[in-house]
């Protein structure tokens, strides 16, 4: 049987729970974008620790479940420029909406914000789009 649906579903509840937590201790929204970008800008150096140990969780836990469980086959290309030019436009996402997955889909759905619930479905729109003209039309990825 197939269990990749209970490890979306732990790691979903770990996310989840992680957004709650945060919440609460701080009072303010996670979302990945936004702590790393108050990194950069250095206006969320009040918390840095706490954003920085969060930061960090999202390398380390990957990189430590790989080497307990071995690396897992994706659907990612290997066309390395296509890779570098979607993560830059994601990034610059992230920018014009104010957030990204993260704090518009999972903080932004569950406080029932407009923005957020607007934001994850034009941003989910435009990845299904993204794929069917990129992979399905021009066969790019």
């Amino acid at each position: 049987m197939n269990h990749d649906w209970l490890m979306g579903l732990l790691g979903g509840g770990l996310i989840g729970t992680s957004a709650a937590i945060f919440l609460l201790m701080n009072g303010k929204i996670m979302g990945a974008s936004g702590l790393i970008g108050g990194l950069v800008d250095k206006s969320g150096m009040g918390n840095w620790l706490e954003r920085s140990a969060w930061i960090a969780g999202l390398f380390l836990v990957p990189a430590i479940m790989t080497l307990i469980w071995g690396v897992k086959p994706t659907n990612i290309t290997s066309n390395i420029p296509v890779i570098i030019v979607a993560g830059l436009f994601v990034g610059i996402g992230t920018r014009i909406a104010n957030g990204c997955t993260s704090g518009h889909g999972i903080c932004g759905i569950s406080r029932l914000s407009f923005r957020g619930i607007v934001a994850t479905v034009f941003y989910i729109g435009a990845g299904g789009l993204t794929v069917v003209i990129f992979k399905h039309a021009l066969g790019i990825i």
